[in-house]
């Protein structure tokens, strides 16, 4: 990376959009141009105050607007001229693909295609995207029995739209990759979580429901397992990847996958657990609260389980920090952006 290194970051109001580029800033010396069109899928405050916290940056640069449209996703590219893309912009969530199928359509396959269409057009200039980088997710691999899911297991069976979307955007990005020649790398992502995070997460609702004393909603009879990975192990595994573009596979593409995740899934309701003692510690809630045991919702699955040997084997770094850790950080910033 050179002194003027530009990174072009879609979704930088989002949670690991904004935690990316604040740790981008702060220890690299590139950049960053972040792209959000700001809806309200949850709180706009929250992206709101995460831009503002990155405003006293005077390499950061933003720019309102949504990647669906191609002439804003064109001019931010002619404008701008970045050098590498870390495309974050999405529509999240499992179950609101279930109500709100356009919306996975529009940002995911659309707004996807626009910056495979800009990046692809920039490599006809004087100054070419060098690599793309992009969000997947551990959704793609379905409910399958293969754990701990490698990036070579079958994704070919999504639960949901919001996966098929994301497996989607594997198969594009490594066909434009095969025709126009440049890198582009994939990260499937499990199960982020910490200080800044999303409201719609599982773990966020739980601590508003429990400061407010309303039971929560355990689903599958709690009988679900996750691997939780914390924020600042997702962005140490994102900035590695940006700036080492992948080895050309067998068939001659430059395009590879990885996933990012803490190898070590735990029950939900040990999950649970740990948060609240995190959320009394805090003096957020004096007591531990009580469950609502429910079935399994329509496009949830049993486990994730990341193995991350092959980001390891590239680049020396699994995820690490522990739920404890993680937690107790997030509850000290729950606490501070809130105020109670």
């Amino acid at each position: 990376m050179n002194r003027n290194t530009k990174i072009l970051i879609t979704g930088g109001a989002g949670f690991i959009g904004y935690s990316t580029a604040k740790s981008l800033l702060k220890g690299h010396d590139c950049s960053i141009i972040s792209v959000d069109n700001l809806n309200d899928y949850y709180d706009r405050n929250l992206k709101i105050a995460r831009l503002k916290d990155l405003g006293g940056y005077s390499k950061f640069v933003f720019e309102e607007g949504d990647i669906s449209n191609y002439e804003f996703v064109k001019d931010v590219f002619a404008k701008e001229k970045p050098d590498i893309v870390l495309n974050l912009a999405a529509q999240a969530g499992v179950r609101y693909s279930i109500s709100h199928p356009e919306s996975y359509i529009k940002s995911n396959i659309i707004g996807f295609f626009n910056i495979l269409e800009a990046v692809r057009h920039s490599r006809e200039t004087e100054t070419p995207v060098s690599h793309l980088v992009y969000a997947s997710s551990s959704s793609v691999y379905g409910n399958s029995n293969d754990v701990p899911y490698a990036e070579s297991s079958n994704t070919d069976m999504p639960v949901s739209l919001y996966a098929a979307t994301k497996k989607s955007n594997e198969l594009m990005a490594y066909c434009y990759s095969k025709l126009y020649g440049f890198p582009a790398t994939g990260l499937r992502f499990f199960t982020v979580y910490g200080p800044w995070g999303r409201p719609d997460m599982a773990y966020f609702s739980f601590t508003q429901k429990l400061i407010k004393g309303e039971k929560i909603k355990l689903f599958n009879n709690g009988d679900l397992y996750r691997d939780f990975t914390y924020i600042d192990d997702i962005v140490k595994g994102v900035i590695d990847v940006l700036f080492s573009t992948p080895k050309k596979d067998p068939n001659g593409v430059c395009h590879t996958v990885y996933n990012i995740g803490n190898n070590n899934p735990v029950p939900l309701k040990e999950f649970v657990d740990i948060l609240q003692e995190c959320l009394i510690k805090e003096g957020l809630i004096s007591k531990k609260g009580d469950y609502d045991y429910l079935p399994m919702q329509p496009g949830d699955v049993y486990e994730t389980f990341a193995d991350v040997s092959k980001l390891y084997a590239d680049f020396h770094f699994k995820p690490s920090t522990s739920l404890k850790d993680g937690l107790n950080a997030f509850a000290k910033w729950y606490k501070q952006y809130y105020g109670k």
